[in-house]
């Protein structure tokens, strides 16, 4: 089902995930009269609007009224509240789409009632440059249409995968995280630029040029990544000389690790979301 055809796209939530779909949208054609969102703080309704020419709504149970996609895009800890406000008004007739961390789909569905249409996703701060990756997974009454329309709306900031449920939270470990871990990596490649005499700029400029430029290249080939590291290892030359330190201070292992700490702390705040 193309985005054209759903009629209008509402975000309970103006925040920086809320901007970046309405961005995204906005940049694929929707229109802005079609798009609506509910928000608290005046200051950011009146920043969004005048962005992107769209409209805010006095509250969410307006919001819900007049869209047939609602993208819920809160605080995890509001849920209760918003779910209370919005019940009365929600049919079965609409899809929502949840952007909640840790929050699960059938924990949406015993707040809806009924039989709710929901999706419950995971994006990553990247989106807001038109370059997430998002984990989607359908709950129990989500149709073949439902599927497809939460596919082209996360396409418009970047791509999108379906998993399992049980996945999420590891989903919430690699790409939900990892951008800090790539930030840091930048950080840390472009310190190593300055301390051997490169201007701070400079070498900013050529570590952020270096990691999107790689991931780039991982993404065009289709090559394994270590496929790609040995081409740029000549023998006996600069970067093997590099990488056998990176191999000896644990650097993969760190990475592999910090997935899996991230993955467990998301697990734990599941299971502190439960009553």
């Amino acid at each position: 089902m193309p985005l054209t055809t759903v009629g209008k796209i509402g975000f309970i939530g103006g925040g920086n995930m809320a901007e970046a779909f309405i961005k995204g949208l906005e940049k694929g054609g929707f229109p802005a009269e079609d798009i609506l969102f509910s928000e608290p703080n005046e200051l950011r309704r009146q920043q969004v609007e005048e962005r992107y020419g769209v409209t805010s709504v006095a509250d969410n149970v307006e919001l819900v009224k007049a869209c047939h996609v609602i993208v819920l895009a809160t605080k995890p800890q509001i849920l209760d509240r918003v779910l209370e406000d919005i019940v009365p008004v929600f049919d079965h007739d609409k899809l929502l789409i949840s952007i909640l961390a840790g929050v699960t789909t059938g924990t949406l569905e015993e707040g809806l009632g009924g039989k709710p249409r929901v999706v419950r996703s995971m994006p990553n701060t990247p989106a807001l440059a038109g370059m997430g990756a998002a984990a989607l997974c359908p709950g129990k009454h989500v149709t073949a249409d439902d599927r497809r329309l939460a596919q082209h709306l996360f396409e418009t900031i970047g791509i999108a995968l379906w998993v399992e449920e049980g996945q999420m939270d590891a989903v919430t470990g690699l790409s939900g995280s990892g951008p800090a871990f790539v930030f840091t990596f930048i950080e840390a490649l472009a310190a190593g630029g300055v301390q051997e005499g490169l201007r701070l700029d400079v070498a900013h400029a050529l570590a952020v040029q270096t990691v999107l430029g790689a991931a780039h290249l991982v993404k065009e080939t289709g090559e394994h990544p270590a496929l790609l590291r040995e081409k740029v290892c000549s023998p006996a030359g600069t970067t093997i000389s590099a990488m056998r330190v990176l191999e000896e201070r644990g650097l993969r292992a760190m990475m592999m690790e910090a997935v899996s700490v991230a993955t467990r702390r998301s697990r734990e705040l599941g299971q502190e979301k439960k009553p």
